[in-house]
């Protein structure tokens, strides 16, 4: 396994098919390429989690996103983007195109525009989103050290992106755009 502070060479290991820890505003994540199905698959092994409940997407700025949302109104698009970059992640309305590997069972798909330094590196390394749910199997705390990261998950990824987590004490906050209701 790969344990790298260079955003590129881990950007490179997404690119071809691999999965990633990464630090994120509060914990570790577990990343992948979006677009990849066999690595999404992947990586909803890994974490034991069910593709129903869909993922997450992170970016470093909006217009990376814009291939899996449907256009958003301007007031809308004016609430989410004096939010980012950053620690709130949106339920926003996803185009026909949009995999359902991402999506899971919704109409909708969970993105943010992370202000997270090391978030931001990837994403840019990447020139495209990150899959991000948390560093941990389901049911188990998330991962807040790289320590931690490889007790999990040794075996299983491919690298880890070796740089400070964010600040944050929980999670980022995830709100449903249309309605404005608090998902966590």
């Amino acid at each position: 396994m790969l344990i790298s502070s260079n955003a590129t060479k881990i950007a490179n290991v997404i690119q071809q098919g691999g999965v990633v820890a990464y630090p994120t505003e509060a914990v570790f994540g577990l990343g992948c390429d979006p677009d990849n199905q066999k690595a999404v698959e992947r990586l909803l092994k890994i974490k034991q989690r069910s593709v129903e409940k869909g993922l997450i997407l992170i970016a470093s700025e909006f217009e990376q996103l814009s291939n899996y949302l449907l256009p958003l109104s301007q007031s809308l698009k004016d609430k989410v983007l004096a939010t980012w970059p950053g620690p709130i992640t949106w339920l926003l309305p996803t185009t026909s195109n949009t995999p359902q590997w991402i999506t899971g069972q919704h109409s909708s798909v969970a993105v943010r525009v992370s202000s997270h330094p090391a978030c931001q590196q990837l994403c840019k390394a990447l020139g495209k989103p990150l899959v991000s749910t948390s560093a941990n199997p389901s049911q188990q705390m998330p991962a807040k050290t790289i320590q931690m990261v490889s007790t999990y998950f040794q075996q299983d990824i491919d690298a880890i992106y070796d740089a400070p987590l964010g600040k944050n004490k929980s999670p980022t906050e995830i709100r449903d755009a249309i309605s404005g209701k608090k998902i966590r």
